[in-house]
């Protein structure tokens, strides 16, 4: 690539333009950490099987009690983070080492969510409230 010269006022003062295209996209998917691959951020946005919040619907029924079904939308987290896992050995003072390693790896899962409730109206006119957690993001976190 050349760089583009334009001729400065007549101070002697002299312009050089240089256009870099990979470094907007390197930019603009630098600060979208919470969606993916931290290893390769500028294909997290791109990759159809990264870490991401995914929706259903499920119909809600109480176990016991007669009561009117409700649809209810739903959300999980699905897909793969980092494919590196790691395993460091452990120092230790004491002559048994019950855990010889410390592994780390990541997983896909919930990183902000509200509770939400929904009501059922059962037979007698009585109402049932059935309470779940709904998804609002996900991320790839530390497995346990």
């Amino acid at each position: 690539m050349k760089p583009s010269i334009s001729a400065g006022p007549p101070s002697g003062l002299l312009l050089v333009l240089v256009c870099c295209p990979l470094l907007g996209l390197v930019q603009s998917a630098g600060g979208n950490k919470a969606s993916g691959d931290n290893a390769h951020p500028h294909l997290a946005d791109s990759d159809p099987e990264r870490c991401m919040r995914h929706h259903f619907v499920e119909t809600i029924t109480h176990p016991i009690y007669k009561c009117n079904s409700k649809m209810v939308l739903l959300a999980r987290c699905e897909g793969h983070c980092s494919h590196t896992t790691r395993s460091d050995p452990l120092i230790s003072f004491s002559s048994v080492l019950k855990q010889p390693f410390k592994s780390t790896c990541s997983c896909c899962r919930p990183h902000t969510s509200k509770l939400k409730a929904v009501r059922l109206r059962c037979a007698g006119g009585t109402r049932i409230t059935a309470t779940y957690r709904y998804i609002l993001a996900c991320n790839c976190e530390e497995c346990s």
